[in-house]
């Protein structure tokens, strides 16, 4: 597996939100080595729990200011983040509770979520707040 690179590809031009992702990015990297590398089972599952912390953190960061700033799209927004906290905790019960382990497939779905979401909806809402800020 490569690592998310983080670049200006990436950056919504927001600074506190582009903060927030180099730290999930980092995190998921982290996941992905880890997996990768075979590290032990407590080590995987602290860092599957630390990026499904940041990230519900994150996304309550991001509501806020769609809130705050009064964005039409924050449903479908918030849709989608609801989404992907059940995709990361149904891996994280089947990595629990049915002893499963993490795979590459796992991992390549998380990066492509992770990213589509950024390069799509996290875009718009930072287009939005550039100009609402």
């Amino acid at each position: 597996m490569q690592d998310i690179k983080w670049d200006e590809s990436l950056s919504v031009e927001v600074d506190e939100i582009d903060d927030d992702h180099r730290k999930l990015v980092d995190l998921f990297n982290m996941l992905s080595h880890s997996v990768e590398n075979g590290d032990t089972v407590d080590y995987i599952e602290a860092v599957l729990e630390e990026l499904i912390s940041c990230t519900a953190w994150h996304f309550k960061h991001e509501e806020r200011l769609m809130l705050l700033y009064k964005y039409q799209a924050l449903a479908e927004h918030r849709a989608e983040h609801n989404e992907l906290i059940d995709s990361v905790k149904e891996l994280q019960k089947k990595f629990h509770k049915e002893n499963k382990l993490l795979t590459n497939d796992d991992i390549e779905y998380l990066e492509g979520w992770l990213t589509g979401h950024i390069l799509g909806h996290d875009m718009k809402l930072g287009f939005y707040l550039l100009e609402a800020m």
